[in-house]
């Protein structure tokens, strides 16, 4: 785990970030939602912010360790960007790929199926979602955002 401090680009505060990188296996999914409950003490989460952010990165993680990697071998990177008023977490695979119905902001009620309530979840904790599909199909990248 490393932290990275970025000096601010026009005046901006870009904040902190804390990247991770798990193997693809649920036993360490646990090691993400300790690095969040250690920055959580950085800014003074409220602890329903963090059961909910802590949530919303377990569905995100498992996602990539269910669906990335068909042999069970890989890795997830996860980063954590905090800033003044906000904290952008980002968990990404490069394994095969995954795009669910709605991936975009608005969402759709196909995701409600079995299998796509983790997605539902994340949406209704953050404040924003973004999917992104790697090159050819390879890998994803999913990123929330919360106010804080």
């Amino acid at each position: 785990m490393s932290n990275q401090t970025t000096a601010p680009l026009d005046g901006v505060d870009t904040g902190r970030t804390v990247r991770l990188t798990i193997p693809a296996k649920a036993e360490y999914i646990t090691l993400s939602r300790l690095a969040l409950a250690g920055l959580s003490r950085v800014r003074a989460l409220s602890d329903e912010t963090l059961a909910d952010l802590k949530l919303a990165l377990t569905e995100a993680c498992s996602n990539s360790v269910r669906h990335a990697y068909a042999d069970g071998e890989g890795h997830v990177d996860i980063s954590f960007e905090l800033r003044e008023d906000r904290l952008i977490v980002e968990v990404a695979d490069d394994g095969s790929g995954f795009e669910p119905e709605g991936a975009g902001k608005n969402g759709s009620e196909d995701e409600l199926t079995e299998g796509g309530l983790g997605i539902a979840i994340i949406r209704s904790i953050a404040d924003e979602v973004e999917f992104v599909g790697g090159p050819d199909g390879k890998g994803s990248t999913l990123r929330f955002m919360k106010l804080i």
